[in-house]
This record gives C-alpha cells, sequence and structure tokens, in this order.
C-alpha cells in the first residue's frame, strides 16, 4: 500500500493505530466473556436490534428466558437468578456490541480512503475488511455450538474465533509498519525464520484456546510437573500421537506447556544468532521480544499455579497481543518491504 499525499497517509495511520487498540481490548473482553462462562447468555444472533441492550424488565425477562432453553442453564446453571444473569449477559453483550463497532469503525473510513486514493492502493485493507465480516460469522458459529448438546462451545471453534481475531489484528499492524515504519537495516536474518517464529506463536494461541474451551487450565496446578509426573498421570503417552489429543484436556494442557518451551528455546537461537553475527539494527525489536516471551511464559506458570484465576489469565492473554504485535514487528524489519 503506497500513499503519496502525506495528509491521507497521516489519516490512515490514525485509523490503523485506532482499530488496532480497539481489536485488542475486543480480543482482552472476548477472553473475559470466556473466563466468566458468558459467552451463551445471548442465544440470538441479532445483527440491528441487538446494539440496544434491554431497556425494560420485558426485555430481561425474554432474554433470561431464552436462557433457561439452553443445555447450560438446565445441567449447570439452573439455580442462576435475573441477577445473576445480567452479570454473564453483560459481558457478552459487551463483546458483541465492541464487534459491530469494530466493522462500523472500519468500514466508513474504508469508504472515505477509497474515493481519495481508490480501491486498488487499499485492497489489503478490503481483505482485513472482509475478515472483520466472516469473524462475525464464525462467532456465531461458535455461539451456536454450545446451544444444543453441550455446556460449552466447541473449543475447535473458539480456536478459530481467536485465530481469526489475531490474524485481523496482525494484518492491521503489518499495514500500519508499511505505511509509517521505514528502516534503514542493511544486515538482516533470513525471513523465514521469524515467519517460523510467528507460526508456532499462532499454533500456540490455538492450543491456548483449546485449554480456555475446555477448561484445562483449572486441572494439574502445579508447576514443572503436572501433578507428581512430567506426563498426566491420567492419560497415557501413546495417545498423545493421536487426534482425540486435541479433545483431552490434560494433554492439552500438556502441549501448550510445551510448545512453550520449545518456542523459547527457538527465541534462544534467533537471539544467539543476532548477536553474534552483530546485526545491530536488529537489537532493539528481539530484545522486545525476548521480553514479551518469557513474560508470556511466566504469567501462563502462574495462569496454571492459580487454577486460571480471572485476573492473571486476563493479564496472559493480554500479553499475547504484545507478544503477537513484536513478532510482527521483528518479522516485518526482516523483510523487503522496509
Amino acid at each position: 500500500m503506497y500513499i503519496e499525499n502525506n495528509l491521507i497517509k497521516k489519516y490512515i495511520s490514525f485509523w490503523l493505530a485506532s482499530m488496532f487498540w480497539i481489536i485488542s481490548i475486543m480480543i482482552v473482553v472476548g477472553g473475559l466473556t470466556r473466563l466468566t462462562d458468558s459467552g451463551l447468555s445471548i442465544t440470538e444472533w441479532q445483527l440491528f436490534s441487538g446494539f440496544l441492550p434491554p431497556l425494560n424488565a420485558a426485555d430481561w425477562d425474554n432474554y433470561f428466558n431464552l436462557y433457561k432453553e439452553i443445555p447450560e442453564f438446565k445441567e449447570q446453571n439452573y439455580l442462576m437468578t435475573l441477577q445473576e444473569f445480567k452479570i454473564i449477559f453483560w459481558w457478552e453483550w459487551a463483546h458483541r456490541f465492541l464487534g459491530r463497532l469494530i466493522g462500523i469503525s472500519f468500514l466508513i473510513p474504508l469508504i472515505f480512503f477509497t474515493f481519495k486514493e481508490g480501491y486498488k492502493k487499499l485492497i489489503s485493507l478490503y481483505l482485513i475488511f472482509f475478515l472483520i465480516c466472516f469473524q462475525g460469522f464464525i462467532g456465531w458459529y461458535m455461539v451456536s455450538s454450545g446451544l444444543v448438546d453441550r455446556v460449552d462451545v466447541s473449543h475447535f471453534r473458539l480456536s478459530i474465533h481467536l485465530l481469526i481475531a489475531f490474524l485481523i489484528l496482525s494484518l492491521i499492524f503489518w499495514n500500519y509498519l508499511k505505511i509509517n515504519k521505514k528502516t534503514n537495516i542493511l544486515d538482516k536474518i533470513n525471513p523465514i525464520i521469524p515467519f517460523l517464529f510467528l507460526v508456532l506463536i499462532f499454533i500456540q494461541i490455538a492450543i491456548g484456546a483449546f485449554v480456555s474451551g475446555m477448561d484445562a487450565g483449572k486441572i494439574y496446578n502445579s508447576w514443572p510437573f503436572m501433578g507428581n509426573t512430567y506426563f498426566p498421570d491420567d492419560n497415557n503417552i501413546i495417545n498423545l500421537f493421536k487426534l482425540s489429543a486435541f479433545s483431552e484436556p490434560s494433554l492439552v494442557q500438556f502441549i501448550h506447556r510445551n510448545l512453550a518451551y520449545i518456542i523459547g528455546i527457538f527465541y534462544l537461537y534467533i537471539f544467539y544468532k543476532i548477536y553474534k553475527k552483530k546485526i545491530y539494527g536488529l537489537y532493539n525489536s528481539v530484545n522486545i521480544l525476548g521480553f514479551f516471551i518469557f513474560l508470556q511464559i511466566i504469567l501462563g506458570i502462574f495462569t496454571i499455579i492459580y487454577g486460571a484465576q480471572i485476573y492473571i489469565a486476563s493479564m496472559h492473554q493480554l500479553s499475547s497481543i504484545f507478544l503477537v504485535s513484536s513478532c510482527i514487528y521483528f518479522f516485518y524489519l526482516n523483510t523487503k518491504f522496509n
């Protein structure tokens, strides 16, 4: 995306930066929605009328009665009062409201900038808008999985929903860097290395969504062992090599833990490579990346030890936003785009 008009470039930069932070807030709120078991409190998809929350007692009764029809209420929350329902309702309503706000906040400026610069220069931003719209569909697809035969949403659909959110965030940040970040770094590492590192981070995010979706962080609340052993004693190591492993809470937690160690070791390799070759232009970016890698690992350990306590788990997810952003920045610096 090449913009000649400096004023338009400034506006687009501010817009993309604003979208980055709004979507970051959306990801955090989405995590809190999951941690508070609020995601199934609204059982219908209301594209336009859903903008407004319940305005009177009749509206509240209607939403609560609809919630009483799903398995989560019948099997798990059958003693819930209307006041308790309101707490989980507000989390889900805020999550959906932010989703609508993101769609509008992206579309209206996109139309304006299209008139100013033309469609071809902004095609990458149209791809982002398509993903935002698709994310709305995936969000409902995820919620619908918990309305009939189960008390939680599918952890596979939750993982897709989270991955798309991070993909949107990454693409917005990438486009922001292309507009604003022009460096003169002559020595770089092979861009395949930071790309593979980024892929590992995204795989870890997917596994993290499995952990969250199955409440796998609430078992084996010890570290570095899972109970008294390194491998969970409620399972067999042979099951680790089956697809069913991704539906076993203890195995998913085991995979999540060990993938974090692999990522940490991979980072140390990158760090060593850069400092050995004295690539001074990458020192700051690799140091920032390392800070968030190890912060994320530490927060992950505390999340496990404290049984996915809401504040720590939320910080763990917030840190992942900074981690992904630092990965994107590091990858960008090692490509031909800057």
